[in-house]
């Protein structure tokens, strides 16, 4: 894929709107942060019933968009009816203190959405860096970032307050003619490198040009180019409020397991 740099924010922003549009509910107030808030706000459908939007990010290039950090967000308690988080928890230091914040900010019945890069993502770039540094300079940094496991996505939620958490993944697989322009596509999000510890400036010369002969060499397609994976991680929890389905208590239930399956023949079922 060789076109707008930005094609993973769009990406990120059918996945929300198409969440929303899902949704039987009004969201008269909403905050989107993350660097590709606008991004989401541009796609927002009327099927989407969302309606006054406050874009935030942790850097501010625009006038529309409130300079705010996601561990600390400069907002009233109970201020949205829904916070959607695009391409920003992965970048954050504490993603609890994130999740929290997100919590406090949503009125009771509020929807969370969050969606960023998750566990696999840049694989193929991750090993090829190893493998060049392995073999010029004879050690390994960590040069791509940890990503957030989708399994750990619930529990998460679970620990920051939410009620009825989900968490998927979606993956989204690239193809480029050269491996270089996944480093431009890259620099282009503002996505190069959010680590603060580990190796300072510019990679050897020489060290990017073994990792692009291994990125060819074990990630490349049929069509000459070579290919490269973005996992998108979908966190979805509602501020907690009595209307909402709970789960049963504990020896509630009016039958065993043992009986629902006792007369169960498997053979009926074909």
């Amino acid at each position: 894929m060789d076109g707008d740099f930005h094609f993973l924010w769009k990406e990120a922003a059918a996945d929300v709107v198409d969440r929303l549009e899902t949704v039987l509910k009004r969201f008269d107030t909403a905050l989107f942060y993350g660097p590709a808030a606008a991004t989401v706000k541009d796609a927002l459908t009327e099927k989407a019933d969302v309606g006054e939007v406050v874009l935030a990010d942790s850097v501010s290039v625009r006038r529309d968009v409130i300079e705010a950090d996601p561990a600390a967000l400069p907002f009233n308690d109970r201020q949205f009816d829904l916070v959607v988080s695009v391409m920003a928890l992965h970048a954050v230091d504490h993603i609890h203190s994130a999740l929290v914040e997100a919590r406090r900010v949503l009125k009771p019945d509020g929807l969370f959405i969050a969606i960023f890069p998750g566990e696999r993502t840049l694989t193929e770039l991750r090993l090829s860096l190893q493998a060049a540094e392995t073999s010029v300079l004879g050690r390994v940094s960590a040069r791509v970032m940890p990503f957030v496991a989708v399994k750990d996505g619930g529990a998460l939620l679970q620990a920051a307050g939410f009620a009825l958490p989900v968490s998927d993944v979606a993956t989204v697989p690239v193809s480029y003619q050269d491996p270089f322009r996944l480093f431009q596509d890259l620099r282009g999000m503002g996505e190069t490198s959010h680590l603060k510890a580990g190796p300072k400036g510019a990679l050897r010369r020489d060290v990017v040009g073994a990792a692009l002969t291994h990125y060819r060499e074990h990630y490349g397609n049929s069509e000459g180019g070579v290919r490269a994976r973005f996992d998108l991680v979908c966190l979805t929890g509602w501020a907690p409020h009595g209307s909402q389905p709970k789960p049963l208590r504990p020896g509630s239930a009016k039958m065993s397991l043992a009986d629902a399956v006792k007369d169960f023949d498997p053979s009926k079922d074909q």
